[in-house]
């Protein structure tokens, strides 16, 4: 797994080059904004112990495999760790994958494993989470969101976008890494939320496939302009 530090406070752990997850540091510790592929925990354990700062929470920007497939096993081995998702999306990792009747009935996509954690905490848009704050990001998944660091304004944007390959919202297949948008459930959705989150005029982009991207205002753009087909 690769480990880049991009801020005294942003961390990037990167597995098989294509999926993240990152350390945001915070006075009392580490929170770990999701957990990758399953059998991720050794190598984010130790990452932690390289930085030498204990994981005090873990918070998921939404519910497909590849961000929450190492959650039991950290939790096992992170008892005092408070696991966080919001309420919307806690519903799938306890197995219950039906959609409310005023949410768009478009069809699920991507994989929504049932996990045994209970989250301690559910996320709720608005509040904060040390110095992140929660931002309703729905599209990708019905219950997706993103954390904003209110300290530098770094946006850690899980698969409302995507940077490998270039920047692009998931509302678009891009052809040089289509998966995150092959597994996003409301396109439209996920434009509303694009433009929600350009208009926070983030200092860089986080996302959950792809590199960090620093002033990312004008590929945010030109990404929400190639989804609306213009």
């Amino acid at each position: 797994m690769k480990t880049v530090r991009h801020t005294p406070t942003l961390v990037l752990l990167t597995r098989l080059g294509a999926v993240n997850a990152f350390f945001v540091v915070e006075d009392d510790g580490l929170t770990l904004v999701d957990t990758m592929l399953p059998k991720s925990q050794d190598a984010i354990l130790a990452a932690a112990r390289d930085l030498g700062l204990p994981i005090v929470r873990i918070l998921l920007t939404h519910a497909h495999g590849d961000h929450v497939g190492s959650v039991d096993a950290l939790a096992a081995a992170l008892p005092n760790a408070t696991v966080a998702v919001s309420g919307r999306d806690s519903r799938f990792l306890a197995g219950d994958k039906s959609l409310d009747p005023g949410e768009p009935q478009s069809k699920l996509r991507g994989g929504y494993p049932k996990i045994e954690t209970r989250p301690g905490q559910l996320l709720n848009p608005g509040g904060r989470v040390g110095s992140l704050e929660v931002v309703a990001a729905p599209g990708h998944t019905p219950g997706h969101v993103a954390f904003l660091d209110t300290r530098d304004r770094t946006l850690i944007a899980g698969d409302a976008y995507s940077t490998l390959g270039g920047v692009s919202t998931t509302a678009k297949v891009n052809p040089r890494f289509p998966l995150p948008a092959m597994a996003t459930w409301d396109k439209p959705t996920v434009i509303r939320t694009a433009k929600e989150l350009r208009a926070l005029d983030p200092a860089r982009l986080a996302v959950g496939h792809g590199p960090v991207v620093e002033n990312p205002g004008p590929a945010m753009d030109a990404a929400i302009a190639r989804a609306e087909g213009r």
